[in-house]
């Protein structure tokens, strides 16, 4: 502003003494008594002058004129560009790949290939030796259509979800989403509907096109002399109940058979079973039914594990449930689609577009019992208590992480890693599954309002039941009433024991249909003859295991990535009707350093599962010789430290430590395939501990 009044002034000036000179030479020339021709040419020469210095003058005018004018308000972010932003975004990065791709010479792009654990293990003469089965677990096994509405011609055995269908929700999201979904109230097909699981190792080698599941763990298997005949994909439809699986599909008599086959083919070898996620407890029901008398069983009689099973070696084991399957069922979302979710809210919110994609989601899912059977088990004792966690005193800075000496048992354990605490300057309140806000989520449990039954009893009104005009996607909030939404939420908190409370009353259709075929208790007697029933046989803290003393169960599985543990939730700002009401509060964030991320806390883990339910019964609850383990089946702890690939052309790398993409880590690999070449947990090394898992467990009072 300074320089510019300067500039003013001084033109300014300028002007004045030019008409000061003029005058001067006017003034002079009345005075003379003879007026020439020299004096008109000077007025002349000071009139051009003049216009010179005027025209300069009004050009500074305007200059500053449009210096002083406001600058334009930038326009309201509204919904169409923020769906025209990732469209441009995805598109860019697509034909940016393209053009690498098509540009690069093949040998610039190609990464070179290390010789996998097969190939090593080939040249120190491994070979196959006991057959080995894989249990694939929730989501990532193939689905493929026998038989669907008219909006599904033309798929007739193509695969719905799993191998590259993707490309049908794009063409027809609605029709796919139908087609996926099972019947409300039985959790099983539709009527005119039938989708069943794609058979074979590849139902699940690949999830989608490049994205492998168990291929690469197949390729190695294969090149120490597994095929087909001694190598089997136990695929299953992931979504119905485990007991519906046998009751539709007749798919757990079809593995017994399998297993008894492959064990008298292959030289009466015993199978090694290689479940992963969601499979390792389908698998742990399997072992129960597998002895039970039928009908209700397999009939194989007491001593059937015992003589076919050498090991089951568990991937990413959900033992006791995974935190994600309640944000799952209770508002269709997790830390990635609320993130989503914040980045365009008026994609997913909108009442223009209508899309209610959350809405339809969460209606197809809650038709799968397989989810209910995630929820956490063990309630508070394993899970913790609004003021209590075996977790506490823990940190999500996974980079900065102390080790110090712990011991486990004579087994080897790595114990420069084993205690890896991570200090916090907010402690976390693990046990607090669910809560209302931040302070609900940090303060004592005292300065809380209490949960009482009052809190879960419907109040409906004619407003919530009869108004089903503005909405196509029904979810079971339609029949609640406002108040009963907002007596929920009221600045409460809450844990896995009344989480189940909270689900029972906002979805009771879906837990009464589910919890006929799950419970998520700890047994007080297992020599209880209700402990029979086929509802426990997939919880560990329910059943016992086999008399089978030769037997080894391993937990393998990932650590050193944050894993979600606990929500801070908020009544959703979409008021209209037939909307998810709640939904995680991504604006609430910890301190530096704080395991408090977008309304999430996060505990070590491999991204999906947290080390408490993956490594919790190898490190105690069947250690040994245990109510739960009464043969005293060995035992062992396999944590694989992640570590992600150091550039985007390793792909997902070969040491990694999550959930899936552990699926492809070396160290893993070859665990198995020793083992299924005969070797022992002991002499893999016994236990490998990176984890924290010891002292989490000897927070836990559990009778043994």
């Amino acid at each position: 502003m300074k320089a510019e009044f300067y500039d003013f002034y001084c033109l300014s000036e300028m002007a004045s003494v030019l008409r000061f000179r003029k005058l001067c030479y006017v003034e002079s020339a009345v005075k003379c008594t003879s007026v020439g021709y020299e004096s008109f040419e000077i007025d002349e020469k000071l009139d051009k002058k003049e216009e010179d210095v005027l025209s300069a003058n009004n050009f500074a005018l305007e200059i500053n004129k449009k210096r002083k004018q406001p600058k334009r308000q930038p326009k309201e972010w509204r919904c169409l560009d923020s769906c025209c932003w990732i469209i441009g975004y995805l598109c860019t990065t697509w034909w940016l790949l393209l053009f690498f791709y098509h540009c690069f010479p093949v040998t610039l792009l190609r990464v070179p290939e290390l010789p996998g654990p097969g190939v090593r293990l080939k040249l120190e003469g491994l070979t196959a030796l006991h057959p080995v089965v894989l249990v694939p677990g929730i989501v990532t096994g193939g689905l493929e259509l026998w038989e669907g509405r008219p909006c599904a011609d033309g798929l007739f055995r193509k695969r719905l979800w799993g191998g590259g269908s993707f490309t049908q929700i794009f063409k027809r999201p609605l029709c796919l989403l139908e087609h996926l979904s099972l019947h409300y109230e039985t959790g099983l097909d539709p009527q005119g509907i039938r989708v069943r699981a794609v058979p074979g190792l590849v139902g699940a080698d690949y999830f989608a096109p490049g994205y492998f599941v168990w291929a690469v763990l197949i390729e190695n298997l294969a090149k120490i002399g597994y095929e087909g005949k001694n190598l089997h994909m136990a695929a299953y439809d992931w979504r119905l109940s485990f007991q519906n699986t046998e009751i539709r599909d007749h798919a757990l008599t079809r593995l017994k058979s399998k297993i008894e086959l492959m064990y008298i083919s292959n030289g009466y070898k015993k199978v090694v079973a290689v479940p992963h996620s969601m499979g390792v407890i389908y698998f742990l029901h399997f072992l129960k039914w597998v002895e039970t008398p039928p009908p209700m069983g397999g009939g194989g009689g007491p001593g059937w594990c015992a003589k076919h099973i050498k090991a089951v070696m568990n991937i990413g084991p959900a033992f006791l449930g995974v935190p994600k399957a309640v944000s799952n069922l209770f508002s269709a979302e997790g830390k990635d689609v609320s993130y989503i979710r914040a980045m365009a809210p008026g994609v997913f919110n909108s009442e223009i577009l209508g899309l209610q994609t959350f809405e339809r989601v969460m209606r197809m899912a809650r038709t799968w019992d397989s989810i209910v059977s995630l929820l956490p088990k063990g309630g508070e004792v394993i899970w913790g208590n609004m003021d209590r966690s075996p977790e506490e005193g823990h940190v999500c800075d996974f980079s900065k992480k102390s080790h110090s000496k712990t011991s486990l048992t004579t087994n080897n354990v790595n114990n420069s890693d084993l205690k890896r605490g991570f200090l916090v300057k907010d402690l976390a309140n693990y046990g607090r599954i669910i809560s209302f806000g931040k302070p609900a989520s940090i303060l004592h449990s005292s300065k809380l309002p209490t949960s009482d039954s009052k809190v879960f009893s419907r109040t409906s009104t004619s407003e919530n039941f009869n108004n089903f005009s503005c909405g196509e996607a029904w979810t079971e909030y339609d029949e609640m009433s406002r108040q009963s939404i907002q007596n929920v939420a009221a600045d409460k908190a809450y844990t896995t024991t009344t989480l189940l409370d909270l689900l029972r009353f906002v979805a009771p259709k879906m837990m009464r249909r589910a919890e006929a075929h799950f419970s998520h208790g700890i047994a007080e007697n297992l020599d209880d003859p209700k402990y029979n029933h086929y509802k426990y046989w997939s919880n560990p803290l329910e059943t016992k295991l086999s008399d089978a003393p030769d037997m080894e169960i391993y937990c393998m599985y990932g650590v050193g990535i944050p894993t979600e543990r606990s929500y801070v939730y908020k009544l959703s700002p979409n008021s209209r009707c037939k909307s998810i009401p709640y939904q995680i509060d991504n604006s609430v964030h910890g301190e530096d350093g704080s395991c408090l991320k977008g309304g999430v806390y996060f505990a070590d883990g491999d991204e999906s599962v947290p080390v408490l339910s993956a490594g919790f019964m190898c490190a105690k609850g069947w250690r040994g010789r245990t109510r739960f383990n009464p043969s005293g089946i060995a035992t062992y702890i396999r944590e694989y430290r992640h570590k992600p690939p150091t550039s985007l052309m390793e792909g997902r790398g070969i040491e990694s430590g999550s959930h899936v993409d552990i699926m492809g880590n070396f160290a893993l690999i070859e665990d198995i395939m020793r083992v299924a070449s005969g070797a022992t947990g002991d002499e893999i090394g016994g236990d490998q501990i990176h984890s924290d898992i010891i002292k989490m467990s000897e927070r836990i009072n559990l009778g043994l």
